[in-house]
Formats: C-alpha cells, sequence, structure tokens
C-alpha cells in the first residue's frame, strides 16, 4: 500500500476506495500541516517564499474565474429551486458522470493527493461539512484557509462530508463531450453533494463553488438567508451591520473599522439567531497593495498565507503587488485571525441592526447616502448596481453601468426575487434600517464632478452606527424617490443633494433620466417575479 500521511483516518480510506480512488497506489495527505503543504509546494510546484513568510505560487493559465464554464446538473432534486439561464447552465446527469470519472482517473495518477476536511459555516446548527481532494499542495492549502478549520476532535468524528470538491485542474475536460464548449468545466451535483474542477487551477473556483452550494442549501434547506456581503459589529452595543457591493465600491475598506470586530469580508448567513461568517479566511484582491493603504491586509501576509499569481523580485523574494504583468487579479488567501480585530467564533448572535448597500455611481446621480424602505431595499437588492469609469486605452468617454443581482449575480442559485423577498421579510421582522450609499461621484458625473472623500463616506458609516442617521429629517431626491438627510455630522450638507451639489441643474436631470432608464431596463427580467410594491419602487419617470 502507498504511504498515507493522516490523522483519523479509518472511514475515510473506505469512502475514497468507494469513490474511485486506488488506496495502494497514492500517496495520501489528509489536512496535512501548514509546513508539509510548503514543502511540497515549493519542492513540486514551483512555489516560493516571500520575504514575509507567505506562499507564493501560481494558478497557470487561468488567472480568474470561468463563469461560461460554471454549469449545475439538472436533476429531480433540485430542478424547480434553480434559476437557470446564463448563470446557472444546465448540465445533465451523464456528463457529470463522465467528468467526475475523469477527475478521479487523473488524481489516481498523481504522485500526491491531498484531503482537506473542513466547516462551511461558523453556526453549527447550519454548518456544512467539506472535503475537498486535489492534487496540489497549493490547493490544499488554499481550502485550509478558506473553510473553518476543525481542531483534532472534530477531525476525528468528522465522519463522511455533506460535499466533496474533487479538484483535478490540471487536467482538462475533453471538449466533445456533450454539453462542453472548453478545455475547463466547473460543475455542481445537487443530488450528490459534490463539486468536480476540470481544466483550472484558480483556487477561487473552490471557495465560489461552496458558495454557491450554500446560496442553494442555505434558503432551500434551511430556510435562512445567503448574502453576498461582509459584517461587522460593535465593540460596546454588539450591533450588527451587513455591508454589500460590487468591487470597487468598498465594502472591504468599510467593514474594516478600529471601533468594531470584523465578522468577515466576503460570504454571510442571516439566520433566525443572528450572523454568521461562512468562511475560515479572506482572499483580498493585492493589485496596488501597500501597508499605508491597506495595513490589515498587509499585515496579514505571513506564513500560512497564500500569494497568488504576485510577481516577485527573485533576489529578495519581495513581492510587487503592482506588478500586473501576470493578471490584475492577484490574490492572498489567509485565515480571518491573521486580521486584528476580527470576531473569535465567526458568528454574531444579534440581528443585524443597519443594512448598507454601496454603490460607486460614476453618473455622479445618487446621494452620497439616502434611506431605503423595505421595497426600496428589495428593489436595489435585485438590481446590483454601480458603474465602472471609463477605460482610457479603448478612448471610452462615458461610465459603464454594471448590474449584477443580489450584489453577486455569478454565485446565485435561486431567481434572485426568492433571495430579496428574504431579505425584506428579515428587515420587518428586526426592524433593520438598509441605507444606499454611493462612495462614487457626488459633484458632477466622472470627468466634471469629484469623487466623494473617504473621510465623508466614514463619517456617514458612523452616522449609520451611531444612530444619527435613524433620527435625522429627511427630504425627497425625486424620480428615483429617495429619502436623504438634510444633515451628517461631518458632511457638509451640501453635497448630501445632487441638486445643491452639482453647479448645472440641467446637467444633473439629463444624467438622472439616463440612469434612470438604465435601472428600467435592467430591471425588465424580474418585473413579472416581484410584487406591484418592489416593481414602485424603482425610479419612475418624470
Amino acid at each position: 500500500m502507498a504511504s498515507t500521511d493522516y490523522k483519523f483516518l479509518g472511514e475515510e480510506l473506505t469512502s475514497l476506495s468507494q469513490a474511485g480512488f486506488d488506496m495502494d497506489k497514492i500517496h495520501l495527505k489528509r489536512n496535512a500541516p501548514v509546513a508539509t503543504l510548503y514543502e511540497d509546494a515549493v519542492r513540486n510546484e514551483g512555489a516560493v517564499i516571500s520575504d514575509t513568510g507567505a506562499l507564493i505560487n501560481f494558478s497557470g493559465k487561468k488567472t480568474g474565474r470561468s463563469p461560461k464554464d460554471k454549469r449545475i446538473v439538472f436533476e429531480e432534486t433540485s430542478k424547480d429551486d434553480v434559476w437557470w439561464g446564463s448563470v446557472n447552465i444546465k448540465m445533465d446527469e451523464h456528463t457529470f458522470e463522465i467528468n467526475r470519472e475523469r477527475a478521479i482517473d487523473y488524481l489516481n495518477t498523481r504522485d500526491n493527493v491531498y484531503v482537506f476536511d473542513g466547516f462551511a459555516g461558523w453556526d453549527p446548527k447550519y454548518r456544512i461539512k467539506v472535503r475537498v481532494i486535489s492534487s496540489r499542495a497549493y490547493h490544499a492549502l488554499f481550502m485550509n484557509n478558506m473553510l473553518i478549520r476543525p481542531t483534532e476532535a472534530e477531525l476525528e468524528t468528522f465522519g463522511e462530508p455533506d460535499f466533496v470538491i474533487y479538484n483535478a485542474g490540471q487536467f482538462p475536460a475533453n471538449r466533445f463531450t456533450t454539453g462542453m464548449t472548453s478545455p475547463t468545466s466547473v460543475e455542481i451535483n445537487f443530488k450528490r453533494m459534490e463539486m468536480v474542477i476540470l481544466g483550472t487551477e484558480y483556487a477561487g473556483e473552490m471557495k465560489k463553488g461552496i458558495f454557491s452550494l450554500m446560496h442553494y442549501i442555505q434558503p432551500v434547506k434551511f430556510g435562512q438567508l445567503s448574502l453576498h456581503s461582509s459584517a461587522n459589529e460593535g465593540v460596546e452595543k454588539g450591533d450588527v451591520t451587513l455591508f454589500f457591493g460590487l468591487s470597487g465600491t468598498g465594502k472591504t475598506t468599510l467593514s474594516t473599522d478600529p471601533k468594531r470586530l470584523l465578522i468577515g469580508d466576503d460570504e454571510h448567513v442571516w439566520s433566525d439567531t443572528g450572523v454568521f461568517n461562512i468562511e475560515g479566511g479572506c482572499y483580498a484582491k493585492c493589485i496596488n497593495l501597500s501597508k499605508e493603504k491597506e495595513p490589515e491586509i498587509f499585515n496579514a501576509i505571513r506564513f500560512g498565507a497564500i500569494l497568488e499569481n504576485v510577481v516577485y523580485d527573485p533576489t529578495n523574494r519581495k513581492p510587487d503587488y503592482d506588478d500586473v504583468s501576470i493578471t490584475e487579479n492577484t490574490r492572498c488567501a489567509y485565515p480571518i485571525e491573521y486580521i486584528e480585530g476580527h470576531k473569535p467564533g465567526g458568528l454574531s448572535k444579534n440581528q443585524p441592526t443597519n443594512l448598507v448597500f454601496l454603490t460607486c455611481d460614476a453618473y455622479g446621480v445618487l446621494p452620497p447616502v439616502s434611506k431605503l424602505t423595505p421595497e426600496q431595499a428589495s428593489y436595489h437588492f435585485i438590481a446590483g448596481y454601480t458603474s465602472k469609469t471609463p477605460g482610457t486605452e479603448d478612448g471610452v468617454l462615458e461610465p459603464s453601468p454594471t448590474f449584477s443581482t443580489c450584489y453577486g449575480q455569478p454565485f446565485i442559485v435561486l431567481h434572485p426575487a426568492r433571495y430579496a423577498k428574504m431579505l425584506a421579510q428579515k428587515m420587518r421582522e428586526t426592524k433593520a434600517d438598509c441605507y444606499l450609499v454611493n462612495t462614487g461621484w457626488c459633484s458632477g458625473k466622472y470627468g466634471t464632478g469629484k469623487r466623494c472623500p473617504l473621510k465623508y463616506t466614514r463619517a456617514i458609516i458612523d452616522a449609520i452606527h451611531n444612530g444619527t442617521l435613524a433620527k435625522a429629517e429627511y427630504e425627497n431626491f425625486p424620480v428615483f424617490n429617495l429619502s436623504i438627510p438634510k444633515a451628517v455630522p461631518g458632511v457638509p450638507s451640501e453635497i448630501l443633494n445632487p441638486y445643491t451639489a452639482w453647479p448645472s441643474q440641467d446637467g444633473l436631470k439629463t444624467e438622472v433620466t439616463k440612469l434612470a432608464g438604465m435601472f428600467n431596463v435592467a430591471f425588465k427580467k424580474y418585473e413579472s417575479d416581484v410584487s406591484p410594491e418592489v416593481l414602485a419602487a424603482g425610479p419612475q419617470s418624470v
């Protein structure tokens, strides 16, 4: 029998054998120590150790997710719940079995097979036992960081997993197999509770695969609301705030607050007993990272962390976070306990007091802050709006609108209206307040106005947390019908209302009409699935 590094490995041998693994040949390493994974990655995968002790490794050709290659198996237990279409593309069960067999056959040829058993979800009542099987030490270490790490006692009694990932990303899918459009295939089977990865070594596929699982199983099986959000908790009052927002809106920056404890930076469940983090770690962007701009993340890059696709100086192993020659999507994965000020245990037993929807509006239309009704919260949650600034290389002069439903469209499994309905219901039950915060332009559009200074946005968040905005006097912003506070401590009153911030009233009205039209066009696909009240909560024609 091949040598095996393991602790508490009994029935797992049987279950892996039954799955098709040749236990007489493979060298199996289950929940291997971090130092062992470092050694294997350096020896076998071309990894290096950075000057701060983090492991630098590379994902090969794929340096980001492959959403066009994501598939959900069409089967009787989940087919009526899944939101089928361009986000969740159908795969038949037979093709899944072919790809699963292909992945296991490949893993059986590897010198080392890594198994990591961990948990998704900090609340024991709703947590999922996850097993990851891979052929790269880098992938095992990544999931050691991103899943919740079991204690020795929990590992000894782990038993059979609830969900299994077969990561054979070094080996391509057969593109001539029915339904395959490329050598890459990332597929989930909710009946078998399994995920198969072929043709991509990008580690983020595993993280987001588990997030997709939780987006299905938490609402459908447990009746709890899964969310693409960060969360923090007040040190003194224990009040919880959820932050939603797409890339570039400030979700990570604003939820990392020295006066509050970070529950998590990306994936949470709003349960009937509070809020809990799904993950055991953080997966932060590294582009242009510096100690001055993001000290918490910068200081977390030490032994045990992984730098993914980051260029380094070969003479001193110092990472160059400004170098994007491999990809702009450089990343670092590290355990959440590497962040000072995190909340131990990854959960709060308090219901959220505030929800913050972050948007970077480059059109300068949306106010720096506005208070939303539950119906407006549902509308904007489904819309998931932000905008990207123009790219100079192709001469584009206009901002580019982005609508990503539920502030995380690539990862949702059910129809967006189901998540939005649950969100509105929980808001009513808990009397949580919801605010739309524009971290983009506030005195004109991109190119003519200015971006809202971070110090003002932080003052707005402080006013949300200390209750000032809940008691503020509000006025109406027409067309979007948003409630704007007349005053916020630390913020000039003239920038709170676009009609006083903009130098040209006619220019603002033009942009308001344009953006309202974009919202209405983007929301048409959801109109038949929401209530009249939610539909009426969107922008109305003048």
